[in-house]
């Protein structure tokens, strides 16, 4: 693979991580094909109108939710953007419940009623998507306060966001508690470097934003963040410490989201130039490269990766597609509940 891209930045240093073995390799790359698969099948039920709502394609940056997933354990946390289908799926998600949720039927892994931008399994660690930018992180900073604090275990919670949030208050708000208190946080910012359609350098005063989690006092790494072993790495020793009570690691990742915002939109902000070059850098061939050069998988053994990632998805279509909606008197199941208070709000 081409040089990783690692660059410490205040209170950071690259991680050394021993590289997956052979099988391990080929499982990286089959959870990043089917990350991969699925969305591509996403975008295009959506544009056939199958699909109800909005969907934001995670394409690009399936490095990232890989290498992170494969370093933390099943009942390790996670929480998630808005586009967090990749995340879903990543942390173990199954495929069919969330192509079901996102067909609004009631076999969804939310029975039909949080759609694409609520993806949930809790029996997994994945804590949640969200719509609402930055909303997630001190989610992920009240999961790690429960387990570091109050059962007093050693899981670790991963905080997945874009760029844009790093200029929420929410954000700094999170990374200031999660350091002080020395809260097993792996925050993990996918830095695509457009927030919408606005370039992050236009509302930011630097590109460098592992600087910003570097501020607070925890240890921040910027790095490729389209090379999944790279990532892998990193992640790795960030949960490493975090389990071990260290407090929290900032992972700067960038990358690059192959379509646009979400599905519909026409991306005109981009420079094509750039694009280009990222495009170049897609995760998916570069690692195939690296296995075949690598003598750890052969053509005809990522092929047929390919074809069962499909098979996967489009069983997952068929599921979806077979499952019944919700019925009238779903609607208040789940949102209510009763006490000698009266009625209450409730967790789902």
């Amino acid at each position: 693979m081409t040089e990783v891209e690692r660059r410490p930045t205040r209170g950071g240093s690259a991680p050394i991580v021993e590289a997956p073995d052979a099988a391990g390799s080929v499982h990286l790359y089959e959870q990043m094909l089917l990350l991969r698969k699925f969305d591509e099948k996403v975008g295009d039920l959506f544009r056939r109108a199958k699909l109800p709502g909005f969907v934001h394609l995670y394409i690009g940056e399936e490095a990232i939710a890989t290498g992170v997933c494969d370093a933390l354990r099943v009942d390790d946390y996670i929480t998630s953007t808005h586009r967090g289908h990749g995340h879903f799926l990543a942390k173990g998600g199954d495929v069919g419940a969330c192509m079901a949720e996102l067909y609004g039927k009631a076999a969804g892994c939310c029975r039909g009623k949080g759609g694409s931008l609520h993806v949930t399994d809790a029996s997994v660690g994945m804590l949640g998507a969200n719509g609402i930018v930055a909303a997630a992180l001190p989610i992920a900073v009240g999961a790690a306060y429960g387990a570091a604090r109050l059962r007093g275990t050693d899981q670790v919670v991963a905080a997945f966001f874009g760029d844009g949030a790093t200029s929420e208050g929410a954000f700094h708000e999170a990374c200031n508690m999660a350091s002080a208190w020395k809260l097993p946080v792996v925050f993990v910012c996918e830095n695509n470097f457009y927030g919408v359609g606005t370039r992050l350098a236009a509302i930011s005063a630097t590109e460098e934003l592992a600087e910003r989690g570097a501020a607070y006092g925890m240890p921040a790494l910027a790095l490729d963040g389209n090379d999944v072993l790279a990532v892998r790495g990193a992640a790795a020793e960030a949960v490493r410490r975090a389990r071990a009570g260290e407090g929290p690691t900032f992972l700067e990742c960038r990358t690059w989201r192959h379509s646009a915002h979400s599905e519909g939109e026409q991306p005109k902000y981009w420079d094509e130039k750039e694009r280009a070059m990222w495009i170049e850098r897609d995760p998916l061939p570069r690692f195939a490269r690296h296995l075949i050069d690598g003598g750890l998988a052969s053509g005809r053994e990522l092929e047929g990766i390919a074809d069962a990632c499909a098979k996967r998805v489009e069983d997952a279509v068929a599921f979806a597609e077979a499952a019944p909606f919700p019925s009238e008197d779903d609607a208040l199941t789940d949102v209510f509940t009763t006490s000698d208070l009266g009625p209450v709000m409730a967790n789902p």
